[in-house]
């Protein structure tokens, strides 16, 4: 039987339970942060990134109230710190603040996650036509290459977040050959964190690996159109796994 969409907060609630209680030191979330391209990060950094890296590897689930002093603990930051941060985190649509509530991670309607998607869609096709423009004089094939390679192993060991820093890697690597900084700019800001929080389906993992390949080959090429459509594609075929999750189609496509 399909489960129904989202965690009800009951389950929610359970997941936070089984976090607290099995969570290993809060900082090992961030230990691939400097994948990011941040030399050194400042004490809100820490907590910003530790938070987003944490909702990729189920250390933070939607929904999970985010009380001040347990992150600055939990961070080894100041409470200012940590206010910056979740001041930030709100900016960027992944934490909801609420007065005399505090600080929650948002949770997604279905339609709010389809919204998210379609702008997904059209920037990633995007993110890949840019890349295939600039992959012949970027001298960064070789690091695509790997990056794909490591995907592969990260999957074939089961290990999420291997695999989590990896796909980091990959779609780094895709804005570097692009060189649009605007996109740079924009790009990280798609609630997709969320939208992979919130859904945590099996098939993903496989399908994202196939998807990145068809990417990949389509921009080591240069055919911008082919790595459009592969970009876009990526997207609608996550689209649909969600949407038949939701509905209890068969995901088969």
């Amino acid at each position: 039987m399909t489960a129904p969409y989202g965690l009800t907060i009951c389950m929610m609630k359970t997941a936070v339970t089984s976090l607290k209680a099995n969570a290993k030191p809060v900082r090992e979330i961030i230990q691939d942060v400097s994948d990011l391209g941040r030399d050194a990060m400042s004490a809100s950094d820490i907590v910003f990134f530790g938070i987003v890296n944490g909702l990729e590897i189920q250390k933070f689930v939607p929904a999970q109230r985010l009380v001040e002093s347990d992150l600055a603990e939990q961070f080894a930051v100041g409470r200012n710190s940590v206010r910056e941060a979740l001041q930030r985190l709100a900016a960027e649509g992944i934490v909801e603040l609420h007065r005399h509530k505090g600080a929650a991670i948002r949770t997604l309607s279905l339609q709010e996650t389809l919204d998210v998607l379609d702008v997904a869609e059209r920037m990633t096709g995007l993110l890949a036509r840019s890349a295939a423009r600039g992959a012949a004089n970027s001298g960064l094939k070789p690091i695509l290459k790997e990056s794909l390679k490591t995907l592969k192993f990260a999957d074939a060991g089961n290990d999420a977040a291997a695999f989590t820093s990896a796909r980091r890697r990959f779609y780094r690597c895709l804005l570097d050959m692009g060189g649009n900084l605007e996109l740079k700019r924009l790009f990280p800001t798609i609630q997709m964190p969320i939208v992979y929080a919130q859904h945590r389906l099996p098939a993903l993992q496989k399908l994202r690996l196939r998807d990145y390949r068809q990417i990949a080959a389509a921009v080591r090429a240069g055919h911008e159109d082919e790595a459009d459509a592969a970009g876009s594609a990526h997207v609608q075929h996550v689209r649909h796994e969600i949407a038949s999750q939701a509905t209890g189609i068969d995901t088969a496509f």
